[in-house]
């Protein structure tokens, strides 16, 4: 929609003269997506700043909100690329189908990264990092999985309508499907990664003060 009258915008302004006194203005649906999108750069923030927030107040440090919030970009590559694949461009449904796919991902990181912790605390030091970080995104692999495949099953249907209201559906449906398989793969693979790395650059700073205390 909004590449259509971009495009009208500049032919007119090429092609026609407009009389003293006269302006065009673009109302209906153009109108009503233009004035969602606005709504939707203050709320699209607004969430995230929340989520931030409760992601702290759960695990009591930054570190893991932002390492969770790496989710984001995942899924926001793979509703993108599908949009794309598929023809599609960036409407108030493909909006807000980025919003319920936000909140999946983040859903999914909260469950990896927080067993993880626990396995770190259960075992203590009786395994080294590594192996703990192996076991804990083994344990959540299957909750993982089946969190994703619920959803992306569920939009299937709406992303291949074509009966009325079908042009809200499948934009939705595209998004949160090409997101979550995404965000899904990059969750098990990438995720344990940067935690490891994250937490591995801790241990190493902690012993490094140490030694330096000591000597």
């Amino acid at each position: 929609m909004g590449t259509y009258v971009a495009n009208l915008q500049k032919e007119i302004g090429v092609k026609a003269e407009m009389p003293a006194g006269y302006f065009i203005d673009y109302g209906g649906t153009f109108e009503n997506q233009q004035r969602a999108m606005r709504h939707l750069l203050l709320v699209v923030p607004l969430s995230i700043f929340i989520i931030i927030g409760l992601l702290y107040l759960n695990f009591g440090k930054m570190k893991y909100a932002i390492l969770i919030l790496l989710n984001l970009p995942f899924a926001l590559s793979g509703g993108v690329f599908l949009l794309w694949m598929r023809g599609m461009y960036l409407s108030i449904s493909a909006s807000i189908g980025f919003v319920a796919l936000f909140g999946v991902a983040v859903l999914n990181g909260i469950v990896l990264i927080d067993h993880i912790n626990e396995v770190r605390k259960g075992k203590g030091k009786e395994k080294d990092l590594k192996k703990m970080i192996l076991e804990g995104s083994a344990d959540r692999l299957r909750p993982v999985l089946m969190t994703a495949l619920v959803a992306s099953l569920g939009f299937i249907p709406m992303a291949f309508n074509t009966g009325p209201g079908s042009e809200v559906q499948r934009p939705l449906a595209t998004v949160v499907i090409g997101g979550l398989i995404t965000s899904t793969f990059l969750t098990l693979l990438v995720l344990p990664i940067i935690y490891y790395w994250m937490e591995n650059r801790g241990t190493k700073k902690g012993k490094n003060v140490e030694s330096e205390v000591s000597s």
